[in-house]
């Protein structure tokens, strides 16, 4: 027992030294070097990370290496997804850092398990639905929609609506995080409001393409203006 716990521990301070270095390409294919099952529970920790770069090479990670495992063993895979799920649950007792951006993530990288948890992932901003209150936590939902509806659009088209109201938040990061996803939505309900974002000044920082870049809110809202009207000319 002892043994198996110092494995562990070494396992997870593995990983956590893989998640840290550069260039993380090269990291990324040493953790796919590990037994895929066993680094899902290491890397699950690492989504409370309070050092950024960690937190999001978690979620990049997980997002590749539950995709992965999804086409040897689904059902693995859907126990993973279920697991974050339930950590965004109140009876989990915890608060879920990290899970709705895992998700997404996996959704990107794999179709057939967007299919079936996209809609779970969408009713996080859903008034009627599992809605989050938690304005840290609806961050982590509002980037992993975006992310979603950039990766595989045809799972997001009814989000137009939810994200309304964020992007008249007091919080930057929700204004611009709304508008990022609302682009690739094509949802005409949103168009009046991202223009009313267009000049809006605040600031906010983006993880996408495995990189951070600092944005205003109004560059956000004119992407997504530029993504709706170069698609409504097609």
């Amino acid at each position: 027992m002892r043994q198996e716990k110092i494995r562990g521990r070494q396992l997870k301070n593995q990983i956590r030294q893989h998640l840290q270095n550069e260039p993380f390409d090269k990291e990324l294919d040493q953790i796919y070097r590990l037994p895929l099952k066993r680094t899902i529970s290491p890397l699950f920790s690492f989504l409370c990370s309070t050092d950024e770069r960690v937190k999001w090479r978690a979620v990049t990670t997980l997002g590749k290496v539950v995709s992965d495992l999804a086409v040897s063993d689904m059902e693995s895979a859907r126990v993973v997804m279920r697991r974050f799920i339930w950590n965004l649950n109140d009876e989990s007792g915890g608060i879920g850092w990290g899970c709705p951006e895992s998700m997404a993530e996996v959704m990107a990288q794999n179709e057939r398990l967007a299919e079936e948890y996209g809609c779970i992932l969408i009713s996080y901003i859903q008034p009627g639905g599992n809605y989050l209150e938690h304005e840290i936590l609806q961050r982590g939902v509002l980037w992993g929609v975006g992310r979603l509806a950039h990766a595989r659009p045809q799972y997001t088209r009814t989000i137009g609506e939810y994200l309304i109201p964020y992007m008249e938040s007091k919080d930057s990061n929700l204004r611009g995080l709304a508008a990022w996803a609302a682009g690739p939505a094509k949802a005409a309900e949103t168009i009046p409001r991202i223009k009313k974002l267009a000049d809006d000044p605040a600031r906010l920082m983006l993880y996408r393409d495995g990189t951070f870049d600092h944005y205003t809110v109004g560059q956000l809202a004119r992407e997504a203006l530029a993504f709706i009207n170069q698609a409504s000319a097609v």
